[in-house]
């Protein structure tokens, strides 16, 4: 026998047929039996419910017990139990006991990722509805109370069934019953957020604000409340979807595609069955433009990495993060950075993707590495490369780009000529004596075709002509791209007027490209002789930024060697960079920083160019002023460790200490050389000295970024109070910036000392001193150290608050990092009291983590997941997280000690539940041994970072 209180009630055989069950008085009193099968209900309630108009009779409720019993037979039983009556029936035999069941496990598998399951129970649950729940008894005020019970369970597998419909990608199918549902329930904010991001996942920003903003009406006319912190930080995340880290594209295309049709089409065959494709062949042969065209036409993600301005291995790994939209570290300091290789993983490893890498030929093993370990850690991801020669690693396919046939070239030519030339007309076997001379390569005959617009085509035959002669006899020995487009490349130069040539050997120095105000600068031209190297196909423009094709560049280096002007480009290169770098610096510490940063960003190479060449000069003023200049922009970008190696090598040629008037450079090439453990031990205290006549108290020094990570970096080093000291000293100091640091620092001198109330007013004081100057990096700072010292007291609402604020302002800077270290913190301060909110907090933070390859920030997420799972009970799961978080925790990132801490004290107190007292005290012992050296007080230490009191208990008493 089946029952059904979830509509009107009915009862039914096994065999589907229908049981009368007579008037409205029997089916309410079943309906009242069911709601809790097994219960005893009273009889008084019985009474009342099953007639309300009339007065409660014991006779008249036992005639409708005696004809329900009859109604149903032996297949069910109604007993008297007491001073009431209970149905004794399995519970799954009820729909509304059916649908609680089947909305927990679909709740349940939603919440362990199982979409398509989810989907799948919630729909069987919710099927069971056929009306009003207890539609039979809705007068009565308990009747009422186990309806609204119902209804509200039935909400919320609802919009358990459309949180697992949105992760399978459902979100047209469900944005028009989501419309209606808002509608009938405005103040339902779950129901909200799940329509705004169905609509911004199909492309409707603007109706999804919309919802945001009628939800937010209705919550302040009907509630006088505002929106949940989740509705706020899902709107939040809506405003700023921009800011997300984005693919890099591949390059526009200003010309059209000629010949190649059939052949893009059979490599896009290759790249959906083979996960690496390298396509190889000389320099010019057309393999990028392939590449572009190709990935066009893939249904996943394209993420383009231009590979050529890369040196080495670091500089492709630089490449590779820039391609993905991440930084190479967090803004916050850190000692010892997460290798960029494990980043890359950590961002691609479920991610479905394409990824072409273009010009891998000379970081060839490098690039072979790379990819090897890439694919062997994200099964989802593709690579499509190109280089002259294989990778050489196992599964690769090889595709031979060839030059044009000849119809192709011809067209080709024609295009290009076109386009430069109005009406231009030629003979097609004339055009094609002059594609047959540049080997049919398509550089080769854009270049040529590029000179139609000043030469006869006669003339253009004839010179052409002679230049390849003289090419095509040189040494066999030279690889094949400069045999065939040196000698193009030396055609098209030495028709360039004498100042075109200048001007384009001297641009050879710049590395990422430049701007026409710094390439007019450091070629010693104007603007009119770089637009004609552009109509000559020398230099290509685009958003304001000049840039050189590599074998173009490569050519002009050589020239530029032998004009005799190497050392004079490369100074008027690094003095650009530095006034660059100057004029930025105190606009990076104020609001303007959000201009400033990405002008910066586009100079990076450029940066390292400039060092590269400081260092093997050597010119150590040069290099040392340059890291000085670059250290703001290199702290708040997070990019720190990309000068480091310069910062080793020009210190080694430093000696002792620093050269006259140079000392705060000395010292802040000090710092971004302290990844080198004998560099900075060798340095730390002449710099120390260096910095403490450099800021006094009374006057600033030069560069205040520097301050900040010199206390961090010494924080965990023998002698933290003379840093601490160094920088407290700056509290009434002239610049605002130093003072603002100043006082953040004085809050952790205070904490040292167990004052947390002149703890909170320091750090006060610090946020409001970097939010007066717009800097968003400070303040963000201050107040993650002001959100610690609130929950420390109980006032979570106020850490939380704090956090918010703080993440407001990383998303602005688009520092998506900090954002997931944030979000960790203020999941730490909602664990205790809000355990859903903390752990949706810590999956948001560890997604985050993931998708910019941040090992310390997805280490700090699955260690909060790891404290919850283990205060409900799941010691399994919780060393499961507590392992997988130690593995990724960098131990010299001083803010990292508090994750470590806190896994060890949870490992331990696993193995001590365990019954395992000795792997118990080595845990505990190694927790201990973190923290010894930073405060008098173990105890206290382990309280600031996080840890319970029966925590500390068990961690100190063993």
């Amino acid at each position: 026998m089946r029952f059904g209180i979830l509509g009107e009630t009915r009862a039914w055989h096994d065999d589907g047929t229908e049981i009368p069950l007579g008037g409205p008085a029997r089916r309410a009193l079943l309906t009242l039996l069911l709601v809790r099968p097994g219960q005893v209900v009273p009889s008084g309630r019985l009474a009342e419910e099953i007639d309300p108009d009339a007065a409660p009779s014991a006779h008249a409720l036992q005639s409708q017990v005696s004809r329900l019993r009859t109604a149903l037979g032996s297949a069910a039983t109604i007993e008297r139990a007491g001073a009431g009556y209970r149905i004794v029936v399995a519970d799954d035999t009820v729909d509304a006991c059916r649908f609680e069941r089947l909305a927990g496990q679909g709740r349940a598998a939603l919440r362990d990722g199982e979409a398509d399951q989810a989907v799948a129970l919630l729909r069987d649950a919710l099927e069971l509805w056929r009306g009003p729940a207890l539609a039979e008894i809705t007068e009565s005020e308990t009747a009422q109370s186990a309806a609204v019970r119902l209804e509200e369970m039935r909400l919320g597998a609802l919009e358990d069934r459309f949180e697992a419909e949105l992760r399978l990608g459902g979100h047209r199918a469900a944005v028009p019953e989501l419309r209606e549902l808002v509608g009938r329930h405005p103040l339902r904010e779950r129901l909200a957020g799940l329509l705004i991001r169905a609509l911004s996942a199909e492309g409707g920003q603007a109706e999804a604000l919309a919802v945001f903003e009628a939800t937010r009406r209705h919550l302040a006319e009907e509630l006088g409340a505002g929106p949940s912190v989740e509705l706020a930080a899902l709107h939040r995340e809506l405003l700023n979807a921009d800011a997300l880290p984005s693919l890099a594209a591949p390059p526009a295309q200003l010309t059209s595609f000629v010949g190649r049709d059939e052949e893009v089409t059979e490599i896009a065959d290759l790249l959906r069955t083979a996960r690496l494709v390298t396509l190889i062949g000389p320099g010019g042969v057309g393999k990028t433009r392939l590449s572009v065209e190709v990935a066009a036409l893939a249904t996943d993600e394209v993420c383009f990495a231009e590979l050529a301005p890369s040196s080495d291995g670091a500089g492709l790994a630089r490449a590779l993060l820039g391609a993905l939209g991440l930084r190479e570290n967090a803004l916050q300091l850190t000692d010892g950075p997460q290798a960029p290789i494990d980043r890359l993983i950590a961002a691609l490893s479920d991610r479905a993707l394409v990824l072409v890498l273009d010009n891998c030929e000379h970081v060839i093993e490098t690039a072979a590495e790379v990819v090897a370990r890439l694919l062997a850690a994200c099964p989802r991801l593709r690579i499509l490369a190109t280089s002259r020669e294989p990778l050489g690693i196992i599964g690769e396919t090889l595709h031979q780009v060839r030059p044009l046939d000849e119809a192709a070239a011809v067209r080709l030519f024609a295009d290009r000529a076109t386009a430069v030339r109005r009406g231009f007309t030629a003979e097609d076997g004339l055009v094609r004596r002059i594609c047959a001379a540049l080997d049919d390569l398509p550089l080769a005959i854009e270049l040529a075709a590029a000179r139609v617009r000043t030469l006869d085509i006669d003339d253009l035959t004839a010179r052409l002509t002679d230049r390849l002669g003289v090419g095509s006899r040189g040494s066999r020995t030279i690889a094949e791209r400069h045999r065939t487009l040196r000698s193009v490349i030396a055609w098209s130069w030495d028709l360039l007027a004498e100042s075109e040539l200048r001007a384009a050997r001297r641009f050879s120095v710049f590395a990422g490209g430049a701007t026409a105000r710094a390439a007019a600068r450091v070629c010693g031209t104007d603007e009119e002789t770089l637009e004609s190297l552009v109509d000559k196909s020398l230099l290509e423009v685009s958003h304001g930024r000049y840039r050189m094709l590599e074998t173009i560049r490569a050519y002009a280096a050589e020239q530029l060697d032998e004009a005799g002007e190497r050392e004079s480009a490369q100074q008027a290169h690094a003095d650009q960079v530095l006034d660059l770098l100057r004029s930025a610096d105190p606009h990076l510490r104020r609001a303007e920083q959000l201009q400033w940063l990405p002008r910066l960003v586009a100079e990076h190479e450029n940066l390292l160019t400039a060092l590269r060449w400081a260092v093997e000069t050597p010119n150590v003023t040069t290099g040392l002023e340059l890291l000085a200049a670059a250290s703001a922009y290199l702290w708040i970008r997070g990019t720190s460790t990309s000068a480091a190696p310069y910062a080793i090598t020009l210190l080694g040629l430093i000696g002792a200490g620093p050269p006259a008037g140079l000392g705060e450079d000395y010292a802040a090439c000090v710092l971004l050389a302290a990844s080198d453990r004998p560099t900075w031990q060798r340095h730390r205290a002449t710099a120390e000295k260096v910095l403490t006549a450099a800021w006094p108290g009374d006057r600033p020094g030069r560069y205040p970024v520097v301050l900040l990570p010199w206390m961090m970096r010494n924080a965990s080093e023998g002698d933290r109070q003379a840093a601490f000291a160094l920088v407290s000293a700056q509290q009434n100091c002239p610049e605002p910036w130093a003072r603002a640091t100043a006082q953040y620092v004085a809050g952790f001198g205070a904490l040292g000392d167990g004052d947390t109330a002149a703890a909170e007013r320091a750090f006060d004081l610090a946020a409001d001193g970097f939010g007066a100057l717009g800097d968003r990096w400070g303040t963000a700072v201050a107040l993650d150290a002001l959100a610690g010292l609130a929950d420390g007291r109980g006032d979570r609402a106020r850490a939380i608050a704090l956090i918010d604020r703080a993440l407001a302002l990383t998303e602005q800077l688009g520092a998506q990092e900090d954002s997931a270290d944030l979000l960790a913190s203020r999941a730490d301060h909602r664990a205790d009291t809000e355990t859903t909110a903390a752990r949706a907090d810590y999956a948001q933070a560890a997604d985050l983590a993931r998708r910019t390859g941040s090992a310390a920030c997805l280490a700090a997420a699955l260690r909060g997941l790891g404290d919850i799972a283990l205060r409900e009970g799941d010691p399994a799961e919780a060393e499961r997280l507590y392992t997988d978080a130690l593995d990724r925790i960098d131990p010299h990132w001083v803010k990292s000690l508090g994750d470590r801490v806190r896994c060890l004290a949870g490992l331990g107190r696993i193995a001590e539940v365990r019954g395992d007292h000795a792997a118990a005290r080595t845990s505990y012992q190694q927790a201990i041994g973190a923290v010894a050296d930073l405060a008098p007080s173990v105890p206290d230490t382990l309280r600031m970072l996080g840890l319970s009191d029966d925590l500390v208990q068990a961690v100190t008493s063993r």
